[in-house]
């Protein structure tokens, strides 16, 4: 009798002596010589939620949403980011998540399941590597802005320090009441109200030619970054912020040293006390005065912005970004689930924590930003920026504005450190865990994983020290521009959908996900995948190509051509990999090119899997592979029945019951007609 093909094969003629086949065999004696090895799986289910909450509810939910949300028309901007969230964030977070509980593999041998698919793997495992080591960078800014808040008085809040300049001046809250000096106020900008700001003996209106600087940002740039001129002068390395950087990475490696037990422990506090903050900072922001004003500005829509194609190349940006898909950890941490954990709900809810998180910080942030704006006397446009500007110029110098200002400045940088910190080490955990899945037996054994994961942060750390360096902010904004770019991000997301929705087929993945979860969720996913996502994708792709701009730092340096080769370097680093490894498996698979074909479209799938040698009747369309049929086309082959009865005794399940989430992930899952009540064999 013949060897049943493996899950999702395509099948040959009937008639053909598949005993024979050389590519059969070599799939066969592919998945053979790897022994089954024992995998880690979450100690409860609040583990897995807990650590995918934590990975994608960071630092993007804080300063990023909200400044786009202003930018691009205030509430209007709410409607294309929901078109992506629907098209383009659950649909591939969902896809992941399945992924790699159907696989129990990490994110690149997941991908056995399309094996000529293996490159879009090995391109998210060089994405969040780059992300890994330029991300963390942002945690050895907080730590330092912390250690500085321990004192009584904030050292960015005034001026006459001997990093300041003649040009700073310090501005500060109305109640005040300071009175310039109308000799020198008259050098200064008509702009700057002359009962917000206090003008020091040092500022020299000659020298500055009557403009002005504030203490947060010389403080950003001339202490804490030592800012040089561009990225042709980097300079020395920063020991304050480099000791702020090793700390950083120590603790990230004791959060994940020990696996998913110790990263579903470290969850429960990295993921929990960040939005316990940002109530509190919500509560505290909408009692300001001026916070009305702020939360208003944050939802007036501005319908005629929905005309510019850069607001849904943002509102797509911001949720791949925040969803943290097509990095390879999501499928990584779905694959420490048991087989039938209901991933379909958990990702609902996730995506509703994650999009919920980003709308409920822009009431926190607004209101904060609008008592800014009504303490300063000036429009809310002004005080608000993106990125590190925001969170490390606008946030402190709202802080220094509010009473008890060394608390509030002491808890706001424990919030960035975790909300930081958590997506830190669940990307890093998901690097390791795709890099271990590759060679297990090596790092598997003993204390080897351990010995890895520290190298991998060494290695890291060492080269992350180029950005604490004079011209780091230039090293970091290339790898922020263009190594996890949208760019990047959507050359993958169209590929993991591609590969799975018309190549292993949708139909069919939609039927591994009925048998996890125990019942046939409607099948809206199914098609997004098939349709949806592929269309956005390359539509916004093909504008970001379009409408590209060289990276401009600040609105005022322009990075040199070199480096915005250094910067496409680094974007085609991971992209490369995709068609790279699937000319590479095409040209070295023997065969004729229907068998190469074959093979590299045939689930590659390991003894271990509950699915190896058992796979629905063929032949299949590929219509039916895609779209499906009807359920009387997905059924098993009686001969892998009845094998599976013998080995795997699987007691009735009635028509529309769900399956026991208790049920272990060594038995046997039941077939896709016992769940649904077909019984057309």
């Amino acid at each position: 009798m013949t060897t049943p093909p493996s899950v999702g094969s395509l099948s040959l003629p009937p008639n053909s002596n598949t005993e024979e086949d050389d590519t059969s065999k070599a799939v066969s004696q592919d998945s053979e010589s790897i022994a089954p090895i024992p995998r880690e799986k979450w100690t409860r289910k609040m583990d897995f939620i807990l650590s995918v909450a934590g990975g994608f509810v960071g630092l993007g939910n804080v300063w990023r949403f909200p400044y786009l949300c202003y930018k691009n028309g205030g509430g209007a901007f709410l409607i294309p980011y929901v078109i992506f969230l629907v098209l383009g964030g659950i649909p591939i977070f969902f896809l992941e998540v399945a992924l790699g509980q159907y696989m129990s593999e990490g994110g690149v041998t997941s991908w056995r399941l399309v094996p000529i698919g293996t490159g879009i793997g090995y391109a998210s495992m060089v994405i969040v590597t780059l992300l890994n080591i330029y991300y963390i960078v942002i945690l050895a800014w907080a730590f330092f802005y912390l250690f500085q808040s321990f004192t009584s008085e904030l050292p960015w809040g005034k001026c006459g320090q001997y990093w300041n300049t003649p040009c700073c001046v310090a501005t500060y809250s109305k109640s005040l009441n300071r009175t310039l000096n109308a000799s020198i106020a008259g050098n200064l900008s008509s702009t700057v109200s002359p009962f917000l700001t206090t003008v020091p003996d040092t500022y020299n209106a000659t020298l500055c030619n009557g403009t002005r600087t504030s203490p947060e940002t010389e403080y950003w740039e001339r202490r804490v970054l030592g800012l040089s001129a561009g990225l042709e002068h980097v300079g020395t390395i920063r020991w304050e912020l480099a000791l702020c950087l090793l700390l950083a990475w120590v603790v990230c490696y004791f959060c994940i040293w020990k696996g998913v037990k110790s990263t579903g422990k470290v969850v429960y506090f990295t993921a929990t006390f960040p939005f316990l903050m940002l109530i509190i900072l919500l509560i505290r922001g909408v009692t300001l005065p001026g916070a009305l004003t702020g939360i208003k500005f944050y939802l007036t829509p501005d319908i005629n912005k929905l005309g510019d194609p850069q607001v849904w190349i943002d509102a797509g940006t911001q949720i791949f970004f925040s969803f943290a898909i097509c990095l390879g950890a999501l499928v990584s941490l779905g694959s420490y689930n048991k087989f039938n954990n209901n991933c379909y709900r958990d990702c609902i809810i996730l995506s509703l924590v994650n999009s919920g998180t980003s709308f409920i910080s822009g009431f926190a942030i607004f209101s904060v930003l609008g008592f800014m704006a009504e303490e300063q006397g000036v429009h809310i446009s002004e005080v608000a920026e993106s990125g590190p500007g925001l969170a490390f110029i606008a946030y402190p110098k709202a802080i220094t504005l509010m009473p008890v200002s060394t608390l509030w400045a002491i808890l706001f940088f424990i919030m960035l450190i975790l909300l930081g910190l958590d997506s830190q080490f669940v990307e890093t955990e998901g690097f390791i865990t795709s890099f271990v899945d590759l060679f297990p037996r090596q790092l598997r054994k003993g204390y080897n994983r351990e010995i890895f994961i520290a190298l991998t942060c060494l290695i890291s750390y060492l080269i992350g020290l180029t950005m604490v360096t004079n011209g780091g902010m230039y090293v970091f904004q290339l790898f922020d521009y263009y190594a996890a770019s949208g760019v990047c991000l959507l050359w993958v997301a169209f590929f993991e959908a591609g590969a799975v929705a018309w190549f292993y087929g949708g139909e069919r993945m939609w039927v591994n996900i009925t048998r996890m979860v125990g019942y046939r969720p409607l099948p809206i996913m199914k098609y997004i995948w098939i349709f949806g996502t592929p269309l956005l994708t390359t539509c916004t792709f093909i504008y970001a190509m379009v409408k590209f701009e060289p990276l401009v730092y600040n609105k005022v340096y322009v990075y040199p051509e070199w480096g915005t080769a250094i910067g496409w370097v680094l974007a085609l680093s991971s992209m490369v990999f995709i068609p790279g490894y699937a000319i590479y498996a095409f040209i070295v698979t023997p065969g004729t090119v229907h068998e190469r074909w074959v093979k590299l479209t045939t689930p590659n799938l390991r003894r271990n899997h509950i699915d190896y040698n058992t796979e629905f009747q063929d032949p299949m369309s590929a219509r039916e592979r895609i779209f499906g049929t009807g359920t009387q086309n997905l059924v098993y082959r009686q001969s892998s029945m009845e094998k599976k009865e013998e080995l795997f005794p699987v007691k009735s399940i009635s028509h529309g019951v769900s399956l026991s989430e208790e049920q272990s992930y060594a038995s046997e899952p039941p077939s896709y007609d016992l769940v649904t009540g077909n019984t057309h064999l």
